[in-house]
């Protein structure tokens, strides 16, 4: 059973995709025909930026864990979890194969779910910071007015971490037999974590390659935008990022994908970008952080299982 097992595990990641590609295929038509007439130099610098977002997840997840791990079947496995990024809302396909990584190189279980606790914490905090320091270091620059989220729109990522809190809490009150387990993990996360920031080198992965990524994502569709015409700026481009994914960030969906994408279009409205090139600019973007990579990230994810690295 377990070599049938295994083969589906392999083939599952094309048959998603195929899938996917069904029912989502004019997305990927439209924007291949608009990076077509895209300046192609700034399409090779968008897609190096997307390859260094595989570098800096890779780095927050060797400053989520004391051990050293391989650098690159690491890399590898950030290249094969943003395919099952895509597939599964709310980052659960990154975060599985992730800890399948982890648990082949010895990784215990409950530690290498701390590590995932640690890495989705500081994730979130690193983009605040970040925020924060745009809209101390650039205020005439920035339209604040119009892209900071409305009142109603902050309620929405708290409500969500109060309502999963809780509902954990909640969980293991009625649930004796999850005390335990709880308890051993959350003794284990705060540990690893007291351990990993007495260690300069992962301090700096964990929270570099945090505070790194999205300004990562950022400069993709800033390449992808000027490669099309647009003509704001870097840092105007950047901080319609944060504004839109921290606004809408706590919306389950698999890569951010719908939410993020319309959120972003209003953004770089207010700066005077028109709808059809915003849009144009985000299914470009898409292309190449997501369906450029899906498909050699699932053979890599299909090899990494083969070789039960995962």
């Amino acid at each position: 059973m377990a070599r049938p097992a295994r083969r589906l595990l392999t083939l599952l990641p094309l048959l998603l995709i195929a899938i996917w590609a069904a029912l989502d295929w004019h997305a990927l038509y439209d924007g291949t025909a608009r990076l077509a007439t895209a300046d192609p130099y700034w399409l090779l610098i968008g897609l190096f930026y997307t390859c260094l977002g595989w570098l800096s997840a890779s780095l927050v997840r060797q400053g989520a864990l004391p051990e050293r791990l391989p650098t690159g079947p690491l890399i590898a496995s950030q290249f094969a979890a943003g395919s099952a990024n895509h597939v599964l809302p709310a980052s659960l396909g990154a975060h599985a194969v992730t800890l399948r990584f982890l648990q082949a190189q010895g990784i215990p279980l409950t530690r290498a779910t701390a590590s995932l606790a640690l890495y989705s914490l500081v994730r979130p905090i690193a983009k605040t910071l970040v925020l924060l320091g745009f809209l101390f270091t650039l205020p005439g620059l920035l339209r604040l007015g119009e892209l900071v989220p409305d009142h109603r729109m902050l309620l929405l990522p708290v409500a969500a971490a109060v309502i999963g809190l809780g509902g954990t809490l909640l969980l293991v009150t009625l649930v004796p037999p999850l005390r335990r387990p709880a308890t051993t993990f959350v003794r284990t996360a705060l540990t690893d974590a007291r351990r990993l920031h007495t260690m300069p080198s992962r301090v700096l992965a964990l929270w570099g390659g945090a505070a790194a990524a999205p300004l990562l994502q950022a400069s993709v569709i800033h390449a992808v935008g000027t490669s099309l015409g647009m003509t704001l700026s870097w840092a105007q481009v950047a901080f319609a990022y944060l504004a839109a994914s921290s606004a809408v960030g706590s919306i389950p969906a698999p890569g951010g994908i719908g939410p993020v994408d319309a959120a972003m279009v209003f953004t770089l409205s207010v700066y005077g970008v028109p709808v059809a090139l915003g849009t144009a600019a985000l299914i470009g973007y898409r292309v190449l952080t997501v369906w450029l990579p899906l498909l050699p990230g699932a053979l890599c994810l299909s090899t990494m299982v083969h070789r039960k690295l995962l």
